[in-house]
C-alpha cells in the first residue's frame, strides 16, 4: 500500500530530490535519481562508446561524480542537463584516453579556417533511422554527440554551450560542421 510519503516522494522535481538529498544525505533521494536517469545514461554510453562493458562501467563512474558533486549542482540549468553534460564529458574523455578518435576540438588549422555551408536541419531529420545511425557511425565522435545533443536530446544553443564550456558562437560553428560532415559522408553512402 502506498503512503502519503511515497506519493509526494514521486512528485518531486529533480531539483526538489536533489536539494533532499544534499540537505538529509538519504540514499532514498539518490535512488529516485539513479532509477530515473540509469538507462538513459546507459544508453548515451552505449552510443558514444560501442562497446557494452565499457558503457556499463562508465555509468558507475558518471554516478559516482554525480554522487560527489552532487552539491556543486546550481540550477543554472535543468538537472538533466547537468547530467547530460557529465555524461557526454565523461564518454569524450574516455575516447580521448583510448585514442580512439580525434579530439573533441578540431586542431587541425584546416578546420579552424575551413568555412562549412550552411546545412538545414530537414537534411539531418528526413533521413531514415536506420541511415542515421549508420552515418552517426561513420562520423567523428565529437560530431556525433554535438549532433544527439540537439537532435536527440533537443538542447539548445545555450544548453550544449554549458555543457561543453564553449561560447554559444564556438557551438553554433561546431554543429554547423559537425552537419558539414554529416552530409558529406552521407552523399558519399547514399546517391537520394
Amino acid at each position: 500500500m502506498e503512503t502519503s510519503l511515497d506519493k509526494s516522494i514521486k512528485d518531486l522535481t529533480d531539483e526538489e530530490v536533489v536539494s533532499r538529498y544534499i540537505a538529509t544525505q538519504k540514499m532514498t533521494y539518490f535512488n529516485i535519481i539513479y532509477r530515473k536517469y540509469s538507462g538513459k545514461i546507459f544508453g548515451k554510453c552505449i552510443s558514444l562508446l560501442k562497446n557494452e562493458e565499457m558503457a556499463n562501467d562508465a555509468v558507475q563512474d558518471i554516478f559516482m561524480k554525480i554522487i560527489l558533486n552532487m552539491s556543486k549542482f546550481n540550477e543554472k540549468s535543468k538537472f538533466s542537463t547537468w547530467i547530460y553534460s557529465i555524461t557526454y564529458n565523461y564518454c569524450i574523455d574516455v575516447i580521448r584516453s583510448k585514442k580512439k578518435l580525434q579530439m573533441f576540438v578540431g586542431d587541425g588549422d584546416i578546420e579552424k579556417y575551413d568555412k562549412p555551408e550552411d546545412i538545414d536541419d530537414a537534411f539531418l531529420l528526413e533521413k531514415s533511422v536506420s541511415r542515421l545511425k549508420i552515418i552517426l557511425n561513420k562520423i567523428p565522435v565529437a560530431d556525433k554527440a554535438i549532433l544527439l545533443m540537439k537532435y536527440q536530446d533537443e538542447l539548445s544553443i545555450k544548453e550544449i554551450s554549458q555543457m561543453i564550456d564553449k561560447s554559444e558562437s564556438a557551438v553554433k560553428m561546431k554543429l554547423k560542421r559537425a552537419k558539414q560532415k554529416f552530409k558529406n559522408v552521407y552523399s558519399a553512402n547514399y546517391k537520394d
